[in-house]
């Protein structure tokens, strides 16, 4: 199922979180992963004083991940993809890709190539 989601709305989704994860690409293989405060500024994604591993990973391999977990197993986590930038001691993340996303599956029956889980796309509308 997809859903078109302004930049605006994403906001008031992130709001129902406590804080996110934001995953960097190390040189060796395995993702580098740390709790982060995020806030939307001007259609981005910003953190603040981002850690020197952090800051290496993302300015010699910008794509990212962030993952809003949910506050209970029912709950949907948030998944945003996107492009990191330094400004900075911070991290602007221009999204990508967002979906909600839970592992419980759905009771309704699954369209073929569609998410196997209980998911929901969120359309990033462009600014």
């Amino acid at each position: 199922m997809s859903i078109p989601v302004e930049l605006q709305s994403l906001e008031s989704v992130i709001t129902r979180y406590r804080f996110a994860y934001l995953m960097t690409n190390s040189d060796k293989g395995p993702p580098h992963v740390v709790q982060a405060a995020v806030a939307l500024d001007g259609g981005d994604l910003v953190i603040d004083r981002v850690g020197r591993r952090t800051r290496a990973n993302a300015l010699a391999r910008p794509d990212v991940g962030l993952v809003w977990p949910p506050e209970s197993e029912a709950g949907y986590s948030l998944i945003v993809d996107g492009q990191a930038a330094l400004i900075g001691e911070s991290l602007r993340i221009t999204p990508s890709r967002a979906v909600l996303h839970r592992s419980s599956p759905s009771p309704e029956p699954k369209a073929p190539g569609s998410c196997g889980s209980d998911c929901v796309e969120l359309g990033l509308t462009s600014r």
